[in-house]
């Protein structure tokens, strides 16, 4: 039996299913083990973050509201979480670590906010224009960071940090200088014209709110599958992910690349941030980061860095962010407990590729232990 689990952890076949299954299965022990020590039933806990999310019904809804609009709901949030780990995913096939990504959704929903959201636009235009924006935007500053590294050996890590910064210092000071709310503070509210959801309609005796974003977020997951797998692009992006030189000497031009991977992954982050600021919501509070960026990185760990995965992967980390608020009030565990359950995947996602290791040497060992020395038959025990 264990043999069998150390061959579905080990072969490439199996592995890409087996170690996302064992993170969770992980996870999910770990964070019981948390919510124990603080006293709460864990299967009530996590059958409040699936309450929250509108995977399971709640005892009572408002007016107009059921099952189908929390799961329409749980959409809007989950299209900017897939789009950004797509954008992540991109950056680590590139050997790039895109952590900038909540810059880039920022100044993305920003720049479309000031140009689209402000103004009385139609919808027939405002929700393209917002798309192509977000586009723009955050290809913009992907290709800067690319061009950063490549032309003056600029770490990632250092310039998408210092590009965060950039982003949410002067996005707070026009918001609080020119567009901000006199009550709230945040920014104003963007017209229901260019937001990426549709709003106020009536089906029978609901009112749900349609994401488009999410539209966009699962045409987004093939159009990467069909780059990195199906095209010259995709596969010079993947040879320099996996070794530059190699690359190199076979003729692909490194710095061409890394900028289009950074483009590439900027332009998927754009998208996010253009679904989160003007789809899920319609405002930005200014000098505040999306968390959703960071969260990110752990669906793409999670999923194996596969796109098609990663739908799953948002999935699963969306519950935990989608229905803290409902599990909080329920339960009586803070909120935060959220950022607790997904850290704690982060860490078992990142800790895949040593487990499989740990696996393949116990297998050959158990192999060694099970050959019989040359020239004798291994007597029977």
């Amino acid at each position: 039996m264990i043999r069998r689990i150390l061959k579905f952890l080990d072969e490439d076949r199996t592995s890409p299913v087996a170690m996302p299954a064992l993170a969770i299965i992980l996870t999910m022990a770990a964070s019981s083990l948390v919510l124990l020590l603080l006293g709460k039933n864990p299967l009530t806990a996590m059958a409040a973050f699936l309450r929250g999310s509108g995977f399971l019904p709640r005892p009572s809804y408002g007016g107009g509201q059921n099952m189908v609009t929390d799961l329409l709901s749980f959409g809007g949030i989950l299209s900017p979480m897939l789009l950004a780990a797509l954008a992540v995913i991109v950056a680590l096939k590139t050997g790039m670590f895109n952590i900038g990504i909540a810059g880039q959704m920022l100044t993305a929903g920003f720049l479309a906010m000031v140009f689209v959201g402000y103004s009385s636009l139609p919808p027939a235009i405002a929700r393209p224009l917002v798309v192509l924006i977000g586009i723009v935007a955050g290809g913009a500053l992907g290709a800067l960071v690319g061009f950063l590294k490549y032309r003056f050996n600029i770490h990632e890590v250092v310039s998408t940090i210092m590009l965060n910064y950039i982003a949410s210092y002067v996005t707070g000071f026009f918001i609080n200088t020119y567009y901000a709310d006199i009550i709230t503070r945040s920014s104003k509210i963007c017209s229901a014209a260019s937001r990426l959801t549709i709003t106020g309609v009536t089906i029978g005796k609901l009112r749900p709110t349609i994401p488009l974003g999410l539209l966009i977020a699962l045409a987004a997951v093939f159009v990467v599958r069909f780059i990195l797998n199906r095209t010259t692009l995709g596969f010079e992006l993947k040879a320099v992910g996996l070794n530059r030189d190699a690359a190199g000497y076979a003729g692909i031009r490194e710095g061409r690349s890394l900028v289009m991977g950074m483009l590439f992954s900027g332009v998927l982050a754009g998208l996010a941030g253009v679904t989160y600021y003007l789809g899920y919501y319609n405002n930005i509070v200014p000098k505040t980061l999306a968390g959703l960026g960071y969260d990110a990185i752990a669906v793409a760990l999670l999923g194996n860095l596969s796109p098609v995965t990663a739908i799953f992967a948002s999935v699963l980390v969306t519950i935990f962010q989608r229905g803290s608020v409902y599990m909080s009030s329920l339960v009586g565990v803070p909120k935060e407990i959220a950022q607790v359950i997904t850290g704690i995947l982060l860490l078992f996602s990142a800790c895949s590729t040593y487990i499989r290791y740990r696996a393949h040497l116990a297998l050959e060992k158990t192999a060694a232990g099970a050959k019989p020395p040359d020239g004798e038959e291994k007597p029977w025990t």
